[in-house]
């Protein structure tokens, strides 16, 4: 069949990472839908693109003839990507390429390639061969028969990775330890939750706002999707041949940071940040400088009261304690938890009254901080330590509530 957009990029889409329920107008060949579309993202791939293409349009041939697609979404490689992937359109007329010119990394070059697929069943696989296309197989035959979601796996039978070293097989693992302690309803479901090696049927994550971090978006596909039968298929993860390996320790603090990401905004945390409008993020924030003042608290509450320095009275010590910590958690919520607002009010007479606004309500909060301490130290634990940590536990809520509404917020407008 003829390519008549055989010389022509694919737009790139700029609005939300959404998934439509059908393929949006003039996505193809009279916008008709087909069974499968795959996502091939590039990034400095010039070697191997050409092989890919030919290896995956042979397979697909075989098992999808005429119903499927190969989408190359290229981040504007400076080797060109693009533009060797273009000029293989003529040849391969189930491929289409799309540019990228003002977005990077991988788990948005994914949705962006699904945005304009046609496919009724949406995949992804890396551009450099590590992900063997013969597995494509049976992950299009696990959908088939009736999963909502195919995954290659090297954690299960015929999985394995051919050339690790102990020290990346360790922080692989590491990561999937930390994922179930973190993301446990999500992160459990599969037994390779870093795999970029998927299918997903499109009716599954159409219509739903995707967020990802970093290169690993089938945990944004599991977390948010509408999954509910998951297949895994093992595959030999293998080293490229040629180019050059993109996996960094980034790699690694972004899926951290998409597992908190996710963790903050599913399931009973995320009903509750939807619901109630509590700002969960900016609490988190607020209590890891908290977090810092408490250090501050305790060295000064040391110093100050302990037989063995100062030996003042507890309470005296407590208030002086106390009123250094303010002034350190202040000048960190200032520059960091709230930085969006200061940011709009950053005279040094907005300053000025944020922090007199900060220390008057934390005040309140301290003498709320001594009954308390006073509280468990006398009636419930005879232990000056474990009683302050209830007492600033029970104060910092009082603290990040009253000054997100009374604080932090813009009075002053021109």
């Amino acid at each position: 069949m003829p390519n008549s957009q055989s010389n022509s990029l694919l737009t790139v889409q700029s609005d939300i990472l959404q998934i439509p329920d059908s393929p949006p107008t003039g996505a193809g060949v009279n916008g008709e839908t087909i069974h499968f579309s795959l996502i091939i993202p590039t990034y400095k791939e010039r070697e191997n693109i050409q092989n890919v293409i030919q290896i995956l349009s042979r397979l697909l041939d075989e098992y999808l003839p005429g119903d499927y697609e190969l989408i190359v979404v290229d981040d504007d490689s400076p080797d060109r990507t693009w533009e060797v992937a273009q000029s293989l359109m003529a040849e391969y007329h189930q491929l289409r390429v799309m540019r990228r010119q003002n977005e990077r990394g991988l788990s948005s070059a994914v949705i962006r390639g699904w945005q304009v697929a046609r496919g009724r069943v949406l995949g992804v696989i890396d551009g450099d061969l590590q992900h063997p296309p013969e597995v494509l197989g049976q992950l299009l035959r696990s959908i088939e028969q009736g999963a909502d979601l195919a995954v290659a796996s090297r954690h299960v039978d015929g999985g394995g990775v051919s050339s690790w070293s102990a020290i990346r097989r360790f922080l692989s693992r590491g990561a999937q330890v930390l994922g179930l302690i973190l993301l446990p309803g999500v992160v459990g479901r599969v037994s390779d939750p870093m795999s970029g090696y998927f299918m997903v049927r499109r009716d599954c994550i159409a219509g739903v706002t995707l967020n990802p971090v970093g290169y690993k978006i089938l945990l944004e596909v599991i977390g948010r999707g509408s999954i509910e039968r998951i297949a895994e298929v093992g595959y030999v993860f293998c080293e490229r041949q040629e180019g050059e390996s993109k996996v960094t320790w980034k790699q690694y603090v972004e899926y951290i940071h998409h597992l908190l990401r996710l963790r903050l905004s599913t399931g009973i945390l995320g009903r509750v940040n939807q619901n109630m409008g509590f700002p969960i993020r900016r609490f988190l924030r607020f209590g890891l400088v908290g977090l810092s003042g408490v250090f501050v608290d305790m060295a000064i509450l040391y110093l100050l009261s302990d037989p063995s320095t100062l030996a003042l009275p507890l309470t005296r010590s407590k208030i002086i304690a106390g009123e250094i910590a303010i002034f350190n958690n202040f000048l960190w919520n200032d520059a960091w938890t709230f930085a969006d607002v200061s940011m709009q009010q950053k005279e040094w007479h907005h300053r000025l009254k944020r922090f007199l606004k900060f220390n008057i309500i934390c005040l309140a909060g301290l003498v709320i901080n001594v009954l308390v301490l006073n509280l468990v130290f006398n009636f419930v634990i005879p232990n000056r330590y474990i009683a302050n940590l209830v007492a600033i536990a029970v104060a910092t809520v009082w603290n990040f509530w009253v000054n997100l509404k009374l604080s932090w917020r813009v009075t002053d407008v021109k």
